[in-house]
């Protein structure tokens, strides 16, 4: 069993939903980040999504952006990101990571080599947001292939004749962002999510986790009262980002602090 399977499973049993923090891999500095994904799951993240900095994050908001860019500057690559997942393994074998990023890296890495290097560091499973499903001999069908989820995204915009095409070779869990628009904008209104969330539990048969705008505590209880998992990106990002002056440790403690309460809000959620 994966350990994402595993992992939702689990959270199933619990009777509540589950945390997915995004980091920016890199952010703002290898050890500090590094650091910070380690303390994640002491946290309360029930997942872990790694982001993998590009030059054009087409699908992200300013606060992201930002982070890429830090990331990219302090000298993060693919290869550094998978070291840092490797690195995080020796201490824990259970909550499962996922790479979120663009394909052009993971293309110019080499996909079999990326793959296998992928499964040796323990991934669990890839976001590309630009690699539709048109494209899954691309990689979808060779991760899918070497025992790594491809989790796909579906929006407000993904109707009724597209859907079956987005959620075919999907695995893992859907992740559905509640607006059309980037990271970090508002999310959907209550029932348009709850209902979002049905019909993609319904249409895949998989566990369904949102994100996109996710910044409160407030927020985060709203969408975990339905969803299988919430995720959380830029309102982590932001306050990694607005941290820094004072150092890089004060920085992963706030971002911390930040992630412990959003994860409080997220598992009393439903009670």
């Amino acid at each position: 069993m994966s350990r994402l399977k595993a992992r939702f499973d689990q959270l199933k049993a619990e009777g509540r939903a589950g945390f997915i923090p995004f980091v920016m891999a890199g952010d703002p500095s290898y050890d500090a980040s590094l650091d910070l994904i380690r303390r994640l799951p002491e946290a309360g993240a029930d997942i872990i999504e790694m982001g993998v900095p590009f030059t054009d994050p087409m699908a992200d908001g300013v606060a992201i952006q930002l982070a890429g860019q830090r990331a990219l500057k302090a000298g993060q690559t693919l290869a550094k990101t998978l070291a840092m997942a490797k690195s995080f393994r020796e201490q824990d074998d259970e909550t499962p990571l996922v790479l979120m990023g663009y394909y052009n890296p993971f293309y110019a890495y080499g996909v079999e080599r990326f793959l296998d290097d992928a499964a040796a560091a323990g991934i669990d499973g890839l976001i590309i947001v630009d690699l539709p499903p048109e494209e899954d001999a691309e990689l979808c069908l060779p991760a899918r292939a070497k025992g790594l989820d491809f989790v796909r995204l579906a929006t407000p915009t993904t109707d009724d004749e597209r859907l079956p095409s987005v959620m075919k070779n999907t695995s893992g869990f859907v992740y559905y962002v509640s607006v059309a628009g980037v990271t970090g904008g508002a999310t959907g209104e209550n029932v348009a999510v709850s209902t979002a969330v049905e019909r993609l539990q319904a249409a895949s048969n998989l566990p369904v986790a949102v994100g996109f705008g996710v910044k409160t505590e407030e927020r985060a209880a709203e969408v975990a009262r339905s969803a299988d998992a919430v995720v959380v990106g830029s309102a982590l990002v932001d306050a990694l980002a607005q941290a820094l002056p004072q150092g890089e440790a004060a920085a992963t403690n706030e971002t911390l602090s930040l992630a412990k309460r959003l994860s409080r809000a997220i598992k009393t959620a439903r009670q």
